[in-house]
């Protein structure tokens, strides 16, 4: 089973004060990416993976989508995603990713959020999902950037203009990286771009869209705290196509 960070008391308080738990997709800075690369959803059969809050399987029900089925591994995400949620048509469930079981040919859309650098067998977990898609539909996810994932302790130094350096470390190598963040001892998967691309492609996905987000001006403007996020990506976006 996959590490069950989320429903340890620490980390799920800490998780609960961000902005994207408070403000759902509006407070999470990479939202408007995501929305761009998003298909209509309009009669759609979704599958978000990694549902946490529930907060876009509310948005897609809202934009259209006939239904939305959340999974998350986290009692505490699904507890409180049901707790907000009154729709009959989306269905929460507790589900470990890394051994997910999906019926064939279900969904019209599959989706993830911050997820998949979890996830210890990415291959099976892509293949899973390519299975339970019809032929034609998309598939748009986010994971933490192999170098967001990679980079040196204690993450940066400057140099004489006191720009940021971000030195990387074992970028190449990959595998099960430990990191404190909310709380000790969490759990992640390093990859390379490289990896994370072919496994979608060897699974039968096309790619049709790769961001490696960085925050605007006008988002620095109004949050300067975004103004690191400049200086080396956070996150990877790609948007496919089964």
């Amino acid at each position: 089973m996959a590490q069950n960070i989320y429903d340890k008391p620490e980390f799920f308080a800490g998780y609960s004060q961000l902005a994207r738990s408070v403000h759902g997709l509006d407070g999470a800075a990479e939202w408007p990416a995501i929305r761009a690369a998003l298909p209509d959803l309009s009669g759609l059969r979704v599958v978000d993976l990694g549902c946490g809050f529930g907060w876009f399987a509310r948005w897609a029900r809202e934009s259209g989508a006939a239904h939305v089925l959340g999974l998350d591994l986290s009692e505490n995400m699904i507890a409180r995603a049901r707790k907000d949620t009154d729709d009959a048509a989306i269905d929460y469930r507790i589900a470990d990713l890394d051994h997910l079981v999906l019926p064939e040919a279900s969904f019209d859309f599959a989706y993830s959020s911050l997820a998949f650098h979890y996830i210890e067998n990415f291959d099976r977990l892509v293949r899973t999902i390519h299975a339970s898609l019809l032929p034609g539909s998309q598939f748009v996810f986010t994971i933490e950037h192999p170098i967001y994932m990679a980079p040196t302790n204690p993450g940066w130094s400057s140099d004489a203009d006191g720009r940021r350096i971000w030195p990387l470390d074992r970028y190449s190598v990959e595998g099960e990286r430990v990191t404190d963040w909310l709380a000790k001892g969490v759990v992640k998967y390093h990859r390379t771009i490289g990896t994370t691309l072919n496994t979608l492609i060897k699974a039968g996905f096309s790619i049709r869209h790769v961001e490696e987000w960085r925050p605007t001006p006008e988002q620095i403007a109004a949050n300067p705290d975004l103004a690191e996020e400049a200086d080396r990506p956070m996150m990877l976006l790609v948007a496919a196509q089964r």
